[in-house]
């Protein structure tokens, strides 16, 4: 499953190297959509844990991710135990705050000019990686 999302980018974690094999970098992003201010714990994985790297901690920005969850048995108790995870896979300024009440801004000069575009962070399509957990 697909979703996207847009709010505040609250922290901005440091990479952490899991395994050989396995790295991860964790970001909360603040949704004040609702009555209550949500706090969303988001997950880079792999080649994607730079994708935060151009955002500051403040900026408003769109996250596409896919919603994970996973089953694991706990060998002590035997118990079964569910986990979920936010894997975003595009990080991207929000053009809606971002962008201008109309289409042409006045420079110094006096001429209007179209504002250039900020550039897009993502991910192909083809990384979306299987997790080993």
């Amino acid at each position: 499953m697909s979703f996207q999302i847009t709010g505040i980018l609250k922290v901005k974690g440091a990479e952490q190297v899991v395994s050989e094999k396995f790295k991860k970098r964790e970001f909360v992003l603040t949704d004040n959509q609702s009555q209550y201010p949500q706090h969303l714990s988001f997950q880079l994985a792999q080649d994607k844990c730079s994708l935060i790297d151009g955002f500051e901690v403040g900026q408003e920005i769109k996250v596409s991710f896919n919603l994970r969850g996973r089953e694991w048995n706990d060998p002590k108790s035997g118990q079964m135990k569910y986990f979920n995870s936010l894997d975003a896979w595009r990080i991207e300024t929000n053009m809606a705050a971002a962008a201008p009440t109309n289409n042409n801004t006045m420079n110094q000069a006096g001429s209007t000019s179209t504002p250039s575009a900020p550039p897009v962070f993502s991910a192909s399509a083809a990384d979306d990686d299987d997790l080993p957990f």
